[in-house]
């Protein structure tokens, strides 16, 4: 690792996840790696509690249209509506991290995150207030998906360019397990607010519940994120000259590397589908089209993620080890063979059954997903990164994850079977691993450059 400048305070720490390897940071890599959880964490369970209330209750109370189907269409839409607006927060958190700094940039994130979250834990739904209901409704889902444009990549960056050698892609997959930790945290706060006050009171009143307990959670996370240093990275990266292309780093990523921006977002696209189909669209499609009751799936998708969760970091000191594209093909060709005989196991409407296959399912997702964090970054240089990663991994999600409830729905208004759902998810995947085959190999890639 290069040294640090002269005027750098520097000293040598044992690093827990690292194994007692002597690591130069101050603070400890390991604890921004845990500051970066911290916040992910906090952003995706702002997003995860309104992925799961717009397909529970979102639809009848800002869209009632005496139909079902079309109230569902109308959650889901608003839901597909922060993953449009996340490009243009790339394009401004892109900018300000590789300009200002990666900590600055994800502190301004998780800030807009807390207060869209918090509003539309406040709204009044459109029996008190009428279309001006679903119209706040939209602009604070699209400001949530400013927010998340700039999270993802700053989390990860800020995580891997603290990472001591040979440990990147274990360093940048720790705020990886944040989307599916939000996920948990929000179910731990979802199902016991069902049981106790029941159905009823959650579709009438308690669903705010979860929003506004995102102001505690955001506070925290912004005390956390304002205590960890810079990124070393970035403080050594040489400037570029003030040039209009310097200033807009998305233009310099377009003109320079655009090819392996375009693989990047194949790369991460199947994964995202299966993440939103699983944990979002299926939590609707499940109670609603094959009468399945909603603490099963609530319950199945939860077991999942806490075992790709576990799988997260094995999976990433593996391809610290022996590459990153071996440990994602590998994810890749599961999710291409499993994602039939997973979306099939609804068919059976057995707890047991959803349960085990959600679990394989989204522990070959880990497989995918966890080396990505390091990967997606490691195609880029140092003045291009947060730019290059965010854009490659957010239109990856918008694309394959975004649009997928709203895909899946008109998929099974055609051909009422679950089935459907594993071919969909299932292309996909076949893309990404293509994608995959025609990137090159980035663990050895020297980062600060």
């Amino acid at each position: 690792m290069p040294e640090l400048p002269a005027n750098t305070a520097h000293k040598i720490v044992s690093d827990p996840i690292g194994a007692g390897a002597p690591v130069s940071a101050s603070p400890p890599a390991s604890r921004v790696a845990a500051a970066s959880l911290v916040g992910t964490t906090i952003e995706y369970y702002d997003f995860a509690v309104y992925g799961t209330a717009s397909a529970l209750v979102l639809g009848p109370a800002f869209f009632p249209s005496g139909n079902a189907t079309i109230s569902s269409l109308a959650a889901f839409l608003t839901f597909a509506a922060a993953f449009l607006a996340r490009p243009l927060g790339v394009v401004l958190f892109g900018t300000i991290g590789d300009r200002l700094g990666r900590r600055r940039a994800l502190v301004l994130s998780l800030m807009l995150m807390g207060v869209a979250t918090v509003g539309v834990g406040l709204l009044p739904t459109y029996e008190t207030a009428g279309l001006l209901a679903p119209v706040l409704l939209v602009t604070l889902r699209l400001l949530q998906g400013v927010s998340m444009g700039g999270e993802w990549g700053g989390a990860v960056l800020l995580a891997a360019e603290h990472a001591p050698p040979g440990r990147r892609a274990l360093y940048a997959s720790i705020p990886q397990a944040g989307p599916s930790l939000g996920f948990l945290l929000s179910s731990a706060v979802i199902l016991p607010t069902l049981n106790i006050l029941g159905r009823d009171a959650f579709t009438e009143w308690a669903w705010r519940i979860p929003f506004l307990l995102s102001t505690v959670l955001v506070v925290v996370g912004l005390w956390v994120r304002t205590t960890v240093a810079e990124s070393p990275v970035f403080t050594r990266a040489p400037a570029r000259p003030e040039t209009p292309s310097a200033r807009f780093p998305l233009g310099t990523l377009l003109a320079l590397h655009p090819g392996r921006l375009f693989l990047g977002i194949g790369a991460a696209l199947g994964g995202s589908a299966v993440y939103y189909l699983t944990i979002v669209y299926s939590l609707s499609y499940g109670p609603k089209e094959l009468g399945i009751p909603q603490n099963t799936m609530l319950t199945a998708a939860s077991v999942g993620s806490a075992a790709g969760i576990a799988l997260t970091l094995p999976a990433a000191r593996l391809a610290d080890r022996i590459g990153r594209r071996p440990v994602m093909l590998t994810g890749a060709v599961g999710c291409v063979v499993w994602a039939v005989p997973m979306y099939a196991s609804l068919s059976s409407r057995d707890a047991w059954v959803i349960t085990g296959a959600y679990t394989v399912g989204l522990m070959l997702l880990a497989l995918m997903f966890s080396p990505v964090a390091a990967f997606l970054p490691e195609l880029f240089p140092a003045r291009l990164r947060y730019t290059g990663a965010s854009t490659a991994f957010i239109l990856a999600n918008t694309l394959g994850g975004g649009f997928a409830p709203l895909v899946a729905t008109w998929l099974n208004s055609r051909w009422e079977s679950p089935l459907v759902l594993g071919f969909y998810t299932g292309g996909l995947c076949l893309l990404s691993l293509l994608c995959l085959l025609a990137l090159p190999e980035t663990r050895d890639h020297e980062f600060d450059i």
